[in-house]
């Protein structure tokens, strides 16, 4: 099944369960909307013209026989005035409230009219009789109590009883005694002498918060499914961004809604309260506030059901579109990761395994390292997006199984890739094998034939000197390479992959060479043994004539010797001219003097102290501690760091010390990974070529620049650990881990690693022999020395208080040291004691390629395991107007900064000769610097200086000195510069700003004649 065809299946299954959960919003849409057709009143309070307000009738949730409603209509002059289609709506409004939950329920009106007349009473119960609406089952009438009034009513009701009668059933009432015949005393209000309590303000307040509630309820709902079918029409876009857009609309709505919801459910929650504060305890008096409680709380659980539904469906709606967003960002890093890896492919396609020459094979192999270097960071991403796969398959992802797919694809490519780099780098393996074993077989050779051509003759003269030369071809049989021993078959056998048609003619002409240098070695041994065998009479040595002086052609023989012995054979040598006798000889003739003895070329076998040993040995220590360097890292990430996440130890980790992992950690997990992925590896290439290993460092030197950043955090690191040290976090943790050291002592593994590579080099340095390999890893050590001292520097560096500037805009610090300061000024305010003046400051310094800062070191407060140096920021001057003395009379240590042409001098005593060398050292370069750029800029801007045709200024009279100068250690003067500066000169310096501000300051120079003590005649003043 292709992508295409999965990606519909999963959609449509998808949307199949979406549209499960849009009918069930539906349908809770449609049980609410029943619930309010059953349960509230289709007419509103307002309806009613506002007479219900006025109280011409109301409903005192009284109850007569039969549970009959009771209505009532106090005394009111204005009814006769009330319009029929008002009063119709209000006798509707009044018995629809408990008609809608009780059907067919029966009515009883007590018609109060005690202080009217029989008229008044006639027209109220014939526009009752025209104008009530339900089942009216009985009238209570209330006569007038005048004597008068009541006579008219009982004389009128018995005339037109009938009338009335035949309408609806009548009962005249002469008191409220009488009423009480007929309904009882708890269902009527305090007006006819009960006891049911009822206010008409609250009762219409109450009716209009039910009502407003259930239209409130109503439109939520109509909202709720408006929303609902908006979001199951959408369709999907097929852009990340419109995606990402539609989703936080609809999270947008989404939220809104909710929270009229959770409005509207306080609004009935409080509206459910007041019912039940009205409603009270008994159960047989208010009816009507019972059924209002029952319709609210009813309303509410249809509400709450709904929500619930919508949430559903929304969550499955979201869900789907946040999928679907995951599914079109996991394929665009599918694509992206697929072109890369066929990039790869061809790449890999394109490089050739075959070689015919050992620096093919090299070269060939680099590139190899390159190609698989890149193909391990394009592998390393392909895993990141198998696992971001593996991840959404896991969270139950709609699309899992096209997800897995492209998983299953891109670690296809990845294998394929890799088996095809492997297959390839084997074979170029196999064949510089091949080629290194045909090189050493040449070599043997060649050596073979030499040792024989240098035996000297005048040795073999005796048994002794014949088993001596028959003991030298043993040993030098003993160390011939195995590729010649093992035979031609066995070896075209084990290479029988890579051999080509190329290297099978080197390998031919490899053997025929073995096999004459092995006849040649057998015809000597034969002699050799004939003449040990046997007493040999020694051969008489005659010197030749001069006009015929023997030629030498062995090339580790001189021509200088005139005088020896010769003798020729015929041997195959590589890079001698072709000899008359055949087409593959050449002669060698080799001269022996007789004079001075010649040593035989020898073949030492490599032993056990060889320094090439020693350095493997020194080579394999490095990767092995690298490799339990890096899994210790590891551990502490993982038993560590990422147990702080672990939920069944977040009871025991401190809230403290949550959010200060960074502080606890640094940026152990960025030396991981770069120790892990990238420098063990080159370490590991390097295991069987040891030279190799100064150009990892040197290629990784900036890499190392993070331990910088993980030094100084240290200090924070440890403060932090001292002070959680014993929660049981760390202790569980260690406990999981099998340490038996605690966290801090992994933390400190870093700083460890750091010190100990330089330990490595040198020992790498002193057993390395070859010149270009030396220099390389000389470099690396330089390096790593540099590194260590930088990440001590910035220590120091980032303790400075109180520079009001950013100090990292001061540049690398080049040196910084403690030292003993005097200060001293020519002229100045400041008067200090006598005894205070050859007092000492201490004082430490630290040196930029642009400023020297002068700062006091300070303890600072706490324990003594936690106090931490500080440096109280004191003076800065800038080195482009600082002149040095290098000696001082009186202390070898001492040296002179002075300023601004020795307005301000500072004597500074180094704690050591060999400190004060270096600092002076430094100070030196960078004067010399500044020079040479004031000459450069003086040289490119003198033409400019003449066209503006000024004179020069007059010469001083006193020489122009050097920025270094030297004090005689004698006389107390500074040597002068020997060298004055010409007037054109002084007009370049002083015409572009700075160059005089600069050069100017060691002018007047041998005003410091009287310098043998310095602070005779100076004031002494504190930085």
């Amino acid at each position: 099944m292709g992508p295409a065809s999965l990606q519909e299946e999963s959609m449509s299954k998808s949307k199949e369960e979406e549209m499960e959960s849009y009918r069930y919003l539906l349908q809770a849409g449609s049980l609410l909307e029943n619930t309010l057709q059953q349960v509230t009143v289709p007419m509103s309070i307002k309806e009613a013209g506002g007479y219900i307000e006025k109280q011409v009738a109301y409903l005192s949730g009284g109850r007569g026989e039969d549970s009959s409603v009771i209505i009532t209509l106090p005394e009111c002059s204005a009814f006769r005035d009330i319009p029929e289609e008002a009063l119709a709506q209000v006798f509707t409004y009044l018995t629809l409230i408990p008609r809608t939950r009780q059907p067919g329920v029966k009515f009883i009106i007590i018609l109060d009219r005690r202080l009217d007349t029989w008229a008044s009473i006639k027209t109220a119960l014939a526009r009752i009789a025209a104008s009530f609406p339900g089942n009216l089952h009985l009238v209570l009438v209330l006569r007038p109590t005048s004597f008068f009034h009541r006579t008219v009513t009982d004389i009128g009701f018995r005339f037109g009883q009938e009338d009335f009668m035949l309408k609806m059933p009548v009962v005249m009432l002469s008191s409220v005694t009488d009423l009480l015949k007929y309904i009882d005393e708890n269902q009527l209000t305090s007006e006819f002498g009960g006891t049911l309590d009822y206010c008409h303000s609250d009762w219409i307040l109450l009716r209009t918060a039910i009502e407003s509630f259930a239209v409130t309820v109503k439109d939520m709902a109509h909202m709720l499914q408006a929303f609902g079918t908006e979001l199951a029409e959408t369709e999907l876009p097929g852009e990340g961004g419109t995606l990402e857009r539609l989703l936080e609309s609809h999270n947008d709505k989404y939220r809104k809604l909710k929270e009229a919801i959770r409005s509207l459910s306080r609004e009935g929650q409080h509206l459910l309260s007041s019912l039940e504060t009205t409603r009270g305890d008994s159960d047989d008096s208010q009816w009507d506030v019972k059924l209002d409680w029952e319709t609210v709380h009813r309303l509410l659980n249809q509400l709450r059901d709904m929500e619930s539904a919508f949430d559903g469906f929304f969550d499955k709606h979201h869900l789907k579109l946040h999928q679907y967003l995951q599914l079109l960002t996991y394929e665009k890093s599918f694509q992206e990761m697929e072109s890369c890896l066929e990039r790869l492919a061809s790449q890999e396609g394109e490089l050739s395994t075959h070689v015919d020459t050992l620096a093919q094979a090299e070269q060939a192999l680099k590139r190899l390292d390159t190609l698989e270097s890149f193909a391990q960071e394009v592998t390393s991403r392909a895993q990141m997006v198998i696992l971001h796969g593996h991840q959404l398959s896991a969270g139950h992802h709609y699309a899992t199984a096209l997800i897995m797919q492209r998983c299953n694809e891109l670690r296809h490519h990845c294998d394929t890739v890799g088996t095809a780099l492997a297959t390839k780098r084997c074979r170029l393996l196999q064949t510089h094998r091949l080629l290194l074993s045909l090189d050493r077989a040449q070599t043997w050779c060649d050596d073979g034939a030499y040792m024989l051509a240098n035996q000297l003759v005048e040795k073999f003269q005796s048994k002794e000197g014949a088993q001596a030369a028959l003991k030298a071809i043993e040993s030098f049989l003993e160390g011939a390479p195995s590729l010649v021993t093992s035979g031609a078959g066995v070896l075209a056998l084990e290479y029988e992959a890579v051999i080509t048609p190329q290297l099978q003619v080197k390998m031919d002409k490899t053997f025929e060479k073995h096999a004459a240098v092995q006849q040649m070695i057998r015809n000597r041994q034969a002699s050799l043994r004939k003449l040990a065998d046997k007493h040999v009479r020694p051969v008489q040595l005659v010197a030749p004539r001069a006009e015929n002086p023997p030629r030498s052609k062995s090339p580790i023989f001189s021509p200088k010797h005139a005088d020896g012995l010769k003798f020729t054979f015929d041997l195959p040598l590589p890079g001698k001219r072709m000899s008359r006798k055949g087409p593959n000889l050449r002669t060698i003739e080799v001269i022996h003097d007789y004079r001075e003895s010649r040593s035989c070329v020898t073949y030492g076998v490599e032993g056990e102290d060889s320094p090439d040993v020693l350095k493997r040995h020194v080579m394999r220590e490095l990767i092995e501690t690298e490799r339990i360097y890096v899994e210790e890292l590891l551990s502490v990430l993982l038993g560590y760091k990422a147990q702080m996440d672990n939920p069944l130890l977040s009871g025991l980790l401190p809230p403290a010390l949550r959010s200060k992992r960074g502080v606890l950690f640094g940026n152990v997990s960025e030396i991981y990974n770069f120790h892990s992925r990238v420098f063990l590896q080159d370490l590991e290439g390097c295991l069987e070529t040891p030279e190799g290993v100064g150009i990892c460092f040197l290629a990784k030197k900036e890499n190392f620049q993070m331990y910088e950043c993980y030094c100084q955090n240290k200090p924070r690191s440890d403060a932090l650990w001292r002070q959680f040290s014993d929660c049981a976090f760390f202790q569980e943790c260690q406990k999981k881990l099998g340490h038996k050291l605690g966290l801090d002592s992994y933390l400190l593994k870093p700083v460890q690693r750091l010190t100990k590579y330089q330990l490595l080099l040198k020992e790498l340095l002193k057993y390395s022999t070859d010149g270009e390999a030396s220099s390389e890893l000389q470099g690396a050590l330089t390096a790593m020395l540099d590194l260590l001292k930088s990440v001590n520097d910035s220590m120091h560096q980032i303790a400075i208080t109180g520079y009001e500037g950013d100090i990292c805009e001061l540049g690398r610090m080049l040196m910084q040291g403690s030292f003993s300061v005097w200060i001293s000024h020519k002229r100045g305010p400041t008067r200090m004691k006598e005894l205070a003046r050859f007092k000492p400051m201490q004082r430490h310094l630290f040196l930029y390629e642009t400023v020297l800062l002068f700062c006091k070191r300070r303890e600072e407060h706490g324990d003594a395991c936690d106090k931490t140096p500080s440096y109280g920021f004191k003076h800065c001057i800038k080195m482009t107007a600082v002149g040095i003395t290098e000696n001082v009379k009186g202390d070898a240590r001492k040296f002179e900064i002075w300023y601004s042409g020795r307005e301000e001098v500072y004597v500074v005593q180094a704690p050591s000769v060999e400190v004060k060398t270096s600092w002076l050292s430094e100070l030196r370069r960078i004067l010399t610097n500044q020079q040479r750029l004031l000459r450069d800029e003086a040289h490119q801007n003198g033409q400019l200086v003449e066209r503006m045709q000024l004179s020069p200024p007059p010469c001083d009279s006193k020489q122009q000195r050097a920025s270094v100068s030297s004090e005689d250690t004698e006389s107390g003067r500074s040597s002068p510069d020997g060298q004055r500066r010409s007037p054109k000169r002084q007009l370049n310096r002083r015409s572009w700003p700075g160059a005089h501000h600069s050069v100017s300051v060691s002018e007047g120079l041998e005003e410091t004649s009287g310098i043998r003590d310095h602070h005779s005649d100076a004031q002494l003043v504190n930085l």
